[in-house]
């Protein structure tokens, strides 16, 4: 075992959050509702671009996996039921924001988005651009099962001007795919990517997962090699993440089947190495794109962004969502719609933006935002000139024991994270987290 294993195995098992947030997730409170977010969309400035998120938590099948808010449904029923919602919800918006907002990126994620009808597609999409101005070079994003897409499928995808898709894939081993119930060849994953390029959606994204169940390093390694042969621009590599406790169905997964955090690690070293043989830049902890993809651009000039959707080239400070559970933002804070499919439907019904729980920022959160953000996007930062940037006053941190392990050093006032332990990137942002021992939020190992 190298010692670089030895020391990120004596870290691995920490639990902190994702920080595809800050302050994160379960630190938003019922003290931010309607009121307080119609006043906030009152205040956009329509001379700022702005994105959207549509959730759809619909699938075909459950992936014994899969830690989204999402539900099953052999049914129609309850996908038209929802898109109706969704409707609602638009109308209810177009009468709280500024006009003419700008639009420079869209996302469907879920669940499985393409689950909805060309019809439904229609619906949702005229009724967006009904309320809101998309620019000439917004990306439209969707994310894909590929079990489910065809060549119609792709055809309405175009028709509504999506442009990019993320094709989610995880592992091509049969026994993986068997123990987390989600059966798909790469004959069928290659067809979904020609389908889309041959209607000229050629920006493509790959999801990948290492930690999974019976999983190996040599399946690791040959899932990757295979996926590289299909070209996407980018993929996301992530750690499965077993909690039970929160996602009953994982209950579905033998514990004992699950590989131990040095095997994690070395699956994640396998992909990695594919990959970057392969020519694609490591972006961040868990991403990777081809050096002329703008993503690696950004990651280049130090420009990269971080939100609910992981890294990301939308700079935009003010992200509406829409659909039960999605989670938006405005420059005064963040929102989050109710996650019960239920609760969602009858505030919208009734006139009432699903509004559930949220969080208005602080000055100080603004800057712990900065701070944790170029970490997680950088693997470094200098905290004094953002807190200066602020007209704050700079943290007081812990990181001793970082810097003890030869994780983290300090650089004419920067701290930079050794790129060998990226995967711990977590554990430096959060010692910028004044929110972490608050609470009993259950976070995933940072490893």
């Amino acid at each position: 075992m190298t010692d670089r294993i030895e020391t990120l195995l004596q870290f691995a098992e920490r639990r902190t959050p994702r920080y595809t947030s800050y302050p994160t997730a379960p630190h938003f409170h019922a003290g931010v509702g309607e009121q307080l977010y119609t006043q906030w969309l009152k205040r956009l400035n329509s001379q700022k671009s702005i994105s959207l998120y549509v959730h759809i938590p619909y699938c075909r099948e459950l992936c014994w996996y899969c830690g989204c808010n999402m539900r099953a449904t052999r049914s129609d029923d309850p996908i038209a039921k929802y898109v109706e919602g969704l409707l609602q919800e638009i109308a209810l918006l177009s009468a709280r924001v500024t006009p003419d907002l700008h639009v420079s990126h869209l996302a469907f994620g879920g669940g499985t988005p393409t689950i909805l009808s060309d019809g439904q597609f229609d619906q949702v999409m005229g009724a967006l651009r009904s309320v809101f101005t998309f620019e000439d070079t917004a990306e439209l994003a969707i994310e894909i099962d590929p079990r489910t897409f065809d060549a119609e499928k792709a055809k309405t995808l175009a028709k509504h001007g999506f442009n990019r898709a993320s094709v989610g894939i995880q592992s091509f081993d049969p026994e993986v795919q068997k123990a987390i119930n989600r059966i798909q060849s790469y004959d069928m994953t290659k067809r979904c990517f020609d389908h889309l390029r041959e209607v000229g959606i050629t920006k493509i994204n790959g999801d990948l997962l290492y930690g999974l169940p019976y999983q190996t390093r040599g399946s690791a390694w040959s899932t990757a090699e295979a996926v590289v042969s299909l070209d996407p621009d980018r993929l996301a590599v992530f750690g499965y993440a077993h909690v039970p406790h929160m996602k009953s169905h994982q209950n579905l997964i033998p514990q004992e089947s699950l590989p131990d955090a040095e095997a994690r690690l070395r699956q994640e070293d396998a992909i990695g190495d594919v990959l970057i043989n392969a020519g694609y830049q490591r972006i961040g902890i868990d991403h990777y794109a081809k050096p002329y993809d703008r993503l690696a651009v950004l990651a280049r000039e130090g420009q990269l962004n971080r939100n609910f959707q992981g890294y990301t080239t939308d700079d935009a400070k003010t992200i509406i969502a829409l659909g039960a559970s999605s989670i938006g933002r405005t420059p005064e804070g963040y929102v989050q719609n109710h996650t019960h499919v239920r609760d969602w439907a009858l505030s919208v019904s009734s006139g009432k933006l699903p509004i559930a729980k949220g969080v208005e920022f602080t000055p100080e959160d603004l800057m712990r935002a900065d701070m944790i953000e170029r970490i997680m996007c950088d693997l470094r930062v200098v905290p004094d000139r953002i807190a200066e940037a602020h007209s704050a006053d700079c943290p007081d941190i812990e990181i001793e024991d970082l810097i003890t392990a030869g994780i983290v050093k300090r650089d004419s006032g920067a701290l930079v994270l050794d790129p060998d332990y990226r995967p711990l990137a977590r554990l430096l942002a959060a010692a910028f987290d004044a929110y972490l021992g608050e609470g009993r939020a259950k976070h995933s190992v940072s490893v």
